[in-house]
């Protein structure tokens, strides 16, 4: 159960670092609304605190945290942008999903 709470976390917010990212692109370079910086930022706010909320330290979390934000912004290239992931890429997605797991739940002394 530990461990789907964790997955779930760290997919929450892979979303909100992503949205962040996202809003101001469409701004740039598609020409949206200025508007769209004040979700961004409200969604870069809402990724930090959901970093803060994993019980490990801050570097594992973020090193964990990196795989599964990959494998979330591969999610997203083909929910979103309409673009198929390679079978590299889930590959790409299954190893760091591993890695993850080894960070995050692989015994250790301290």
């Amino acid at each position: 159960m530990e461990f789907l709470k964790t997955l779930g976390l760290f997919a929450a917010t892979a979303v909100a670092e992503i949205v962040g990212c996202y809003l101001p692109w469409l701004w740039l370079r598609q020409g949206h609304s200025a508007w769209l910086l004040l979700p961004a930022a409200l969604s870069l706010a809402l990724f930090a605190w959901l970093l803060t909320l994993h019980p490990q330290a801050s570097g594992r979390v973020y090193a964990a945290y990196g795989g599964v934000y990959i494998s979330v912004a591969l999610l997203w290239l083909w929910q979103v942008d309409g673009i198929r992931p390679a079978w590299t890429d889930w590959a790409g997605i299954g190893l760091c999903l591993a890695g993850m797991l080894v960070i995050m739940f692989g015994p250790r002394t301290a």
